[in-house]
């Protein structure tokens, strides 16, 4: 039974768009290769900590929600701990509610920008 799961980590904001991109295809690499299906992610941009972490001010912030089995998590965090790009990340099992808060949250924004597009 696959469990589900949001993680969200900070990356360093030195990196190149390229650097970026290629962390984000790493740790979703990890995740499919361990089994995990990834349901939706999220480029969160680059934005202000709210407090210096290694001395930096600000972090590309990036979200995935995904399916998996419960010992992936474990070998995902410890890559994450092991890439020194990795500033801050967190890893949450969602309860049903969370689920259907997050699936309602995207039909919303979904519905949205088809709204403005047709505006």
């Amino acid at each position: 039974m696959l469990k589900q799961y949001e993680t969200v980590f900070i990356l360093n904001p030195v990196l190149s768009q390229d650097q970026l991109n290629e962390t984000v295809e790493k740790f979703k690499r990890i995740l499919t290769e361990g089994g995990a299906k990834i349901v939706f992610e999220n480029n969160w941009g680059l934005r202000k900590l709210a407090y210096p972490i290694q001395k930096k001010n600000t972090g590309f912030y990036y979200l995935i929600e995904f399916q998996a089995p419960g010992e992936l998590i474990a070998k995902l965090e410890v890559e994450y701990k092991r890439d020194e790009r990795v500033m801050r990340f967190l890893t949450t099992a969602l309860d049903k509610h969370a689920v259907a808060y997050n699936e309602k949250k995207r039909k919303n924004a979904v519905t949205k920008a088809a709204e403005t597009t047709n505006a």
